[in-house]
């Protein structure tokens, strides 16, 4: 046997060295694959509660870092056009003159309690409303007359898609995160059921994605956006 591995040592000595860098090589990859787990960010957007429109519309963070939440935009799609809002701020109307009572006359207290805006932990989530809630709101800044949970006039509801603009870690660009639902509506039932587009968030991480929302943001930040509507009205 030590004749044999003395004959061949130059070969076993070859093999032995192949063995280690194939080790060294999965070693490598799985640092590596573990590194972009902890560098990716994954936000879900989901239903909670309920499969209808009075369900929670709730927002987790999974990644493996905090994420500072910059923007939530709500888009209605609806037979005639859609509109477009910014619900990061609650939908709050504040009393104006010297009523001590008023949001105005108070100190402002948490910012919790007045925006969305700000960091989201590594593991936490938060709910945005119901779903009908923002349907609601979308819909009166369209002018779109609501009977409770659908349209007084023959203006039908299709999707609502949920989108997250904000900073991941100390990385320079924005990342994104969105989901579409599909507003089922059928029978004589009174509430629009929700469908999920697709059965995960869609990340909006890549290079390309992230210079959009870059440019997004800079026009948001410059327009002071708060919504937008393509909806045709009745002539």
């Amino acid at each position: 046997m030590l004749n044999w591995i003395s004959q061949h040592s130059q070969a076993l000595g070859v093999v032995t060295n192949f063995g280690t860098l194939i080790i060294w090589l999965v070693y490598a990859q799985l640092l590596y694959f573990g590194f972009r787990r902890q560098r990716r960010p994954q936000v879900i957007i989901n239903r909670g509660r309920k499969r209808d429109v009075d369900a929670l519309c709730i927002i987790s963070n999974m990644s493996a870092e905090a994420i500072f939440v910059e923007y939530i935009i709500v888009e209605l799609k609806t037979s005639r056009g859609t509109v477009t809002m910014d619900v990061t701020d609650f939908n709050q109307k504040a009393n104006q003159g010297d009523d001590p009572d008023s949001v105005v006359g108070q100190e402002l207290g948490k910012v919790s309690d007045y925006t969305r805006e700000g960091p989201l932990a590594s593991g936490d989530f938060m709910h945005i409303g119901t779903f009908s809630d923002l349907v609601h709101r979308l819909a009166g800044e369209a002018g779109i007359e609501m009977q409770g949970y659908r349209p007084k006039s023959d203006l039908c509801l299709q999707s609502l898609t949920i989108r997250l603009i904000g900073i991941y870690g100390s990385e320079d660009r924005p990342i994104g995160a969105e989901r579409r639902f599909e507003l089922k509506h059928e029978g004589g039932e009174e509430k629009y059921t929700l469908v999920p587009s697709a059965w995960k968030t869609q990340r909006l991480s890549s290079l390309r994605q992230r210079r959009r929302l870059r440019k997004d943001m800079e026009a948001m930040n410059e327009t002071n956006y708060v919504a937008s509507s393509s909806i045709q009205r009745e002539g």
